[in-house]
């Protein structure tokens, strides 16, 4: 008897911990398991060098020894194609092991690249990086692994600099980005969540900015759970531009959900909140150059204080220049008179008392 409700209490025990296991796996953004809940579940995403991050450039470091970010092999795709797919958090793409990064500490080998973006609503929000508290509209992340020290990714993933991460803010403007129609243009054939689709393969390095030698870098953590701190970042200070039609397409076609549940769930807002910097270095390959950029607010009461001095100022000057030429006039006055009564004697006479007789 006594053996059997042993039994039965590991069978529970088993199962419970399986249970959990599953659900540790069902992490979200902001339902069950979401980012307020991604400590207790994952202990990392706790940790003090979490990422994303804002990036404050009044506060990082130009440090002269940053070298331009060199793709390896980016624009050598091969002809086989590319996969793309829906991972219920993000859309993704594999890339081929010799595609790597120099100009950073070891060397880098590729492994995917992966998007965050937003809901469409209100101001532009989606990127997980702010640059002096302003987000884009949405971020690409380039995943690469330490292959100089580890053999894979499974072995470099928990390590410190086991990972190099190139991030790249993305906003809308008004013409059609070709170098991401290459994945946007599919969005539509993996909708749901675990759907896969083949693509033609592209020249990678067409989706990173002109500009590769203007970056911040610092040391951070996966911005989604099991949030391991092992990434060293590079985040581009070039934005790049992809239409307005795009980006509503990347905030509107995916779900996060699988096509076999009743109740499809939009795939949006999938992106982390800033994380404190807790003393860590940014360090900067240039010399940043901090723009305000002020809300509609802001801009109305500049405007109208501006109007307002304008307008004291007028008043001012039309002031001092009255009284100036009240004075002039006055004195032009003053001469007149006195040559107007010394120019008239009779009257001068007429005006003096004759003495009686």
């Amino acid at each position: 008897m006594d053996l059997a409700w042993l039994a039965a209490a590991v069978f529970v025990l088993l199962w419970q911990s399986v249970e959990c296991s599953r659900a540790v796996k069902e992490w979200t953004y902001a339902e069950a398991v979401g980012q307020s809940e991604w400590a207790e579940f994952f202990p990392d995403c706790g940790g003090f060098s979490q990422s994303p991050i804002d990036v404050d450039t009044s506060r990082t470091l130009y440090d002269p020894s940053l070298a331009p970010v060199q793709p390896l092999g980016y624009g050598q795709y091969g002809h086989e194609p590319f996969t793309l797919s829906n991972s219920g958090h993000t859309v993704e793409m594999p890339l081929p092991s010799w595609m790597g990064v120099a100009g950073l500490p070891w060397q880098y080998s590729a492994v995917q690249l992966h998007l965050h973006w937003g809901n469409g609503i209100g101001v532009a929000t989606g990127s997980e990086h702010t640059i002096d508290g302003q987000s884009a509209s949405a971020e690409l992340h380039v995943v690469h692994y330490n292959s100089e020290l580890y053999a894979n990714i499974s072995q470099a993933k928990t390590e410190r600099n086991g990972l190099a991460v190139l991030g790249v803010l993305l906003e809308a403007g008004s013409e059609t980005n070709q170098a991401y129609a290459h994945i946007l243009n599919y969005l539509g054939r993996i909708r749901y969540a675990g759907q896969k689709v083949a693509i033609p393969a592209f020249d990678v390095q067409t989706l990173l900015p002109k500009d590769l030698s203007h970056y911040f870098r610092y040391n951070g953590s996966l911005t989604t759970p099991p949030c391991y701190q092992s990434v060293l970042w590079t985040i581009f200070s070039e934005k790049v531009k992809i239409s307005h039609s795009q980006l509503l397409k990347l905030e509107t076609v995916l779900y996060s959900s699988k096509s076999t549940e009743p109740e499809p769930r939009l795939m949006q807002d999938n992106y982390r909140v800033t994380q404190t910097l807790n003393h860590r270095l940014v360090l900067s390959s240039f010399f940043p150059v901090s723009v305000k950029i002020y809300t509609d607010g802001e801009i109305s009461a500049i405007v109208i204080g501006s109007l307002c001095g304008c307008i004291g100022l007028a008043v001012i000057v039309w002031f001092v220049v009255k009284t100036i030429r009240t004075n002039d006039v006055a004195k032009n006055l003053k001469p007149d008179m006195a040559l107007k009564t010394a120019s008239d004697p009779e009257k001068k006479e007429e005006a003096a008392p004759q003495p009686e007789p």
